[in-house]
C-alpha cells in the first residue's frame, strides 16, 4: 500500500475537487491509497451527513464511490504506464457514469471503508467497481465509468 494518497498527487490548481480536493476548506477530503490490486478509502462520516436520524445521506454515498473510484482509476493508470504518480504528462479522469445501488442503510457513527478494483482499463477509459462497508457489512455498491482527459481541460 502507498503512503500517500493519489489525491497527494493531483497539481494544486486542480486539487479543489469538493469531494477529493486538498485545497477545498469545505470538501470531503478523500483520500485513495493504491497497493496495486485496490484502491482503499477510509472515511468518517460527520453529523452533517445525516439523511435521517443515525444514517448516512445517500448523496455523499455516491460522492464517495465517485471520487474513490477515480482516484483508483488514475492510480491504476500511472501503474500501468509504468510511471511514478505525478509525473508528466499529468493523468486525470472525469466521470462518464456513475451507478449506485444500496444495500443498507448505512451508519453514520462508524467508519466507512471503500474498497474499489478496476474491472476494465482502456488507454480512453476505465471501469472501477466500488463497495462502501460500515462495521464490516457491504452497505452500497458503485461502478464508475471514468473518462481520461485531457490534462489542460481549458481550466481558465
Amino acid at each position: 500500500m502507498t503512503e500517500k494518497a493519489i489525491q497527494d498527487f493531483y497539481p494544486d490548481e486542480v486539487a479543489i475537487c469538493y469531494g477529493c480536493g486538498r485545497h477545498n476548506p469545505h470538501g470531503l477530503h478523500i483520500r485513495t491509497y493504491w497497493d496495486g490490486e485496490e484502491g482503499i478509502c477510509y472515511f468518517k462520516p460527520q453529523p452533517q451527513d445525516t439523511a435521517f436520524p443515525g444514517f448516512v445521506y445517500g448523496g455523499l454515498i455516491a460522492s464517495l464511490i465517485d471520487c474513490h473510484s477515480i482516484g483508483t482509476a488514475i492510480a491504476a493508470s500511472y501503474e500501468a504506464e509504468g510511471r511514478e504518480p505525478g509525473t508528466e504528462p499529468q493523468i486525470t479522469f472525469v466521470t462518464g457514469t456513475l451507478k449506485v445501488k444500496y444495500l443498507h442503510p448505512t451508519p453514520i457513527d462508524t467508519e466507512l471503508v471503500l474498497r474499489a478494483h478496476v474491472k476494465e482499463l482502456h488507454k480512453k477509459k476505465t471501469i472501477v467497481t466500488c463497495s462502501v462497508y460500515a462495521n464490516g457489512k457491504e452497505c452500497a455498491q458503485g461502478e464508475v465509468i471514468g473518462v481520461r482527459a485531457p490534462w489542460d481541460l481549458n481550466l481558465a
